[in-house]
């Protein structure tokens, strides 16, 4: 298993993904069509708003079109008259500065216009709107509705609170003792440190490089892989990040067992391993000093062994246990065994329920 190291944070939602849904000039709120949760997206009406400055906009707008077709038709007049001698510069300059003057009333109530939400194309005189729509300048959820029907707003008050949930990522705090070991790409796995029995994983694709407020942790981003249902802005996490510079010994956590405050697992030991202890015969002459000395070597050998129905030998191995990450945990032997032994992954509680029964003795 690749080492890991634990750090807390919380999940965050970057600000160029928030938004709030605000008028860009005042009104009162005639109706409201989205609520808290509601998925929304980018220029979906939010609510609707009325402010008689909406009517005298367009009334205006209408009345400047009006008088630029007078005006288009004077300074044509003077200008014809001004090349035949019959009028003075000073009359066609006067008319032309009328008619740049209107043209740019005409660009600007347009634009403003434009803006609140009134397209000016379809603008007339029997074609006035009284209410502008509110939309939502990005999509994703509604995290707020901030108003009620009859309120009412200025540019300064948000209407509603959206969130996009599709840029969330995690924020680790991580001491500087250990900022060396992380790098850009590394796994996470991590959990909802209040609902712990899902678990999500992540990537690491930034490292701070100031120390977040006053204290000597510094923030590493990452990025959530796949599903985030479920997932909020602010929710404390508890994360495992892989360190791919170093591995260390694992075993399933279903191999691990404890036993009077110590933990062991069960590692299969040859089935005939009882054979190779020396056995009494008839043609040696043994004393009974050396006759013992085996037997309280072969007791002392069993005292951690026991047998199962199959034929097959357990010993049980003193181990100090790690870091548990998706089912495995890390584990330091604390006693040697041959490499390549086969660990027992099920029944574990089993075999020590035998063995604790027999009195720690061998089953046969």
């Amino acid at each position: 298993m690749t080492s890991s190291m634990k750090a807390n944070g919380f999940l965050k939602v970057p600000n160029q993904n928030k938004a709030s849904a605000t008028a860009l000039m005042g009104g009162v709120v005639k109706s409201i069509s989205v609520q808290p949760g509601s998925f929304i997206r980018k220029g979906q009406t939010i609510a609707r708003i009325v402010n008689p400055s909406f009517i005298k906009m367009q009334e205006d707008l209408i009345s400047v079109d009006s008088r630029l077709e007078f005006a288009e038709l004077e300074y044509a007049r003077q200008k014809e008259m001004n090349s035949g001698n019959a009028s003075s510069q000073k009359t066609l300059q006067q008319s032309e500065s009328e008619l740049k003057t209107l043209y740019a009333q005409r660009s600007s109530l347009e634009k403003q216009l434009e803006l609140i939400g009134i397209n000016t194309d379809d603008l007339s005189d029997e074609n006035i709107q009284s209410m502008v729509s509110v939309v939502s300048p990005i999509s994703g959820s509604v995290s707020e509705v901030l108003v009620k029907i009859g309120s009412y707003v200025d540019p300064s008050n948000a209407i509603a609170e959206i969130v996009d949930n599709s840029q969330l990522h995690l924020d680790l705090f991580v001491y500087e003792k250990d900022l060396y070991k992380l790098a850009v790409g590394q796994t996470v796995h991590f959990t909802i440190t209040n609902n712990p029995g899902k678990e999500y994983d992540a990537y690491i694709f930034g490292i701070g490089n100031t120390f977040e407020n006053n204290t000597k942790a510094v923030a590493v981003h990452a990025s959530v892989n796949g599903n985030k249902t479920g997932l909020i802005d602010g929710m404390s996490i508890t994360a495992l990040v892989s360190l791919e510079n170093a591995t260390v010994t694992a075993v399933p956590t279903s191999s691990i067992v404890n036993f009077e405050g110590q933990d062991f697992i069960f590692a299969v030991v040859d089935e005939n391993a009882e054979e190779e202890h020396p056995e009494e015969d008839a043609e040696h002459d043994h004393d009974k000093s050396s006759e013992h000395r085996h037997e309280e070597s072969e007791k002392e050998g069993k005292e951690d062994s026991t047998e199962h129905k199959t034929g097959k030998m357990f010993e049980r191995i003193a181990v100090a246990k790690g870091t548990t990450d998706i089912g495995y945990s890390e584990i330091t032997l604390l006693k040697d065994i041959p490499e390549g032994s086969k660990i027992v992954t099920n029944g574990s509680f089993f075999l020590l329920g035998k063995m604790t029964n027999e009195g720690e003795g061998h089953s046969h």
